[in-house]
């Protein structure tokens, strides 16, 4: 029970006692505000699925897409934008991805 009180946060504590124990241990009593106003979260995230990627249908979509970012009469910077724009859409395109759901809490993130 000590690690659920941790997780929590410290406003929502109303007293602690100490209470004898068995030989030289102690035992804690928390009384603690218990709602749901204190609970984390749920997160949804996507998460890429490279080991399931189209190889040769991203492989045919770079090729299409060679001329557009290698031009020469472009300057650096419009170069680098057009060669991650296409790297962002090719993997869009032909990776699949999935949803995960996380809790996250202070120390820790676990995966549902």
């Amino acid at each position: 029970m000590l690690d659920i009180y941790l997780l929590r946060s410290e406003s929502s504590l109303i007293s602690c006692n100490i209470l004898p124990g068995i030989r030289d241990r102690n035992g804690l009593l928390f009384e603690v505000e218990w709602d749901e106003v204190c609970r984390e979260p749920k997160v949804e995230i996507i998460v890429p699925l490279y080991h399931k990627r189209d190889v040769l249908g991203l492989q045919a979509f770079l090729l299409e897409k060679f001329n557009l970012w290698a031009g020469n009469g472009s300057c650096v910077e419009e170069i680098r934008k057009n060669y991650t724009d296409i790297i962002f859409e090719g993997l869009k395109r032909h990776v699949p991805k999935k949803s995960r759901v996380i809790i996250r809490t202070p120390n820790t993130v676990t995966e549902k």
